[in-house]
């Protein structure tokens, strides 16, 4: 029953509004409030704060700030393993596999599709179908920083607007096409594994989305848009293998996708593993 609530709430609740206003409190720079928001925050997810490159909680301006904190330098080692593909994120696996006749498994009885994860671009999707996936899910205690899990040259991204249901487990049981029916930044980079694309989901509560380059993402424009980053108007974009690409304000849901006999995963990656950015999530496929 209880389940039951959450889920019809979440369909009746205004989320962009609400996101939108808890973005507002999340940056509150009032001494008296931050203070004590952030340090009740510490105590109830349990953060590490020795793994931050600034320990001490009142300093930082307000409480996004916290939030997307830094790490310190050796807080996430990068796998060395030849050909390894980084895990972008800290958080848990939601799921993984390969995408089956242009869908996505979400939860037990729930996929989504492929195209409209992307935007709807069928030319775009034609790239991954038959391909692999991955979604990781960041809790609120994680590190909040996505980065990359391998070299590439961004090629373009695509605002697609969308709601803000929670990601959690219960969410993804129960909603269907939960993560084609968010608000997300695709983010589709070219690489030495052909395309790749590492697309960033809002959720409820989430109050932005930024990436390197362009900054903030969302909150939202209302419109899909797409932004050509091989047009002649714009320098090469490429980010090494490790490097942030962006980060959610009040996290979410990092979704990781390959082309065909490109990649395998870990196998020691299954649903509910915990990871941390940087560790192994897959390796290169040798060409034939």
């Amino acid at each position: 029953m209880q389940q039951r609530f959450f889920i019809l709430l979440q369909y009746l609740l205004p989320h962009h509004t609400l996101s939108r206003l808890a973005g507002c409190i999340a940056e509150c720079e009032k001494p008296w409030f931050k203070h004590r928001f952030i340090n009740w925050f510490i105590k109830k997810y349990n953060v590490d704060m020795s793994q931050a490159l600034n320990e001490d909680p009142n300093s930082y301006q307000h409480f996004n700030d916290f939030f997307t904190r830094a790490l310190k330098p050796d807080a996430r080692p990068l796998d060395t393993t030849e050909g390894a593909i980084l895990c972008p994120a800290d958080g848990a696996i939601s799921q993984l596999g390969s995408i089956e006749y242009g869908r996505i498994f979400q939860a037990k009885g729930h996929s989504f599709g492929l195209q409209e994860l992307l935007g709807g671009d069928k030319d775009l999707a034609a790239e991954f179908m038959g391909g692999e996936f991955a979604t990781v899910y960041l809790s609120p205690r994680d590190y909040h920083r996505v980065h990359m899990p391998l070299t590439g040259t961004l090629r373009q991204m695509i605002y697609v607007p969308g709601r803000l249901f929670s990601v959690n487990q219960t969410t993804a049981e129960h909603v269907p096409e939960l993560f084609a029916r968010n608000e997300r930044a695709v983010c589709i980079f070219d690489t030495e594994r052909g395309p790749m694309a590492v697309v960033l989901v809002g959720a409820m509560i989430v109050a932005s989305i930024e990436t390197v380059w362009a900054g903030l993402v969302t909150p939202p424009k209302r419109t899909l848009k797409t932004f050509d980053y091989q047009a002649a108007s714009f320098q090469p974009i490429t980010l090494e293998k490790g490097a942030e690409m962006g980060r959610f304000k009040l996290g979410s849901t990092a979704i990781v996708l390959f082309g065909p006999e490109q990649i395998k995963w870990s196998t020691e990656l299954n649903e509910g593993t915990a990871v941390e950015m940087g560790q192994l999530l897959a390796t290169s496929l040798k060409n034939s």
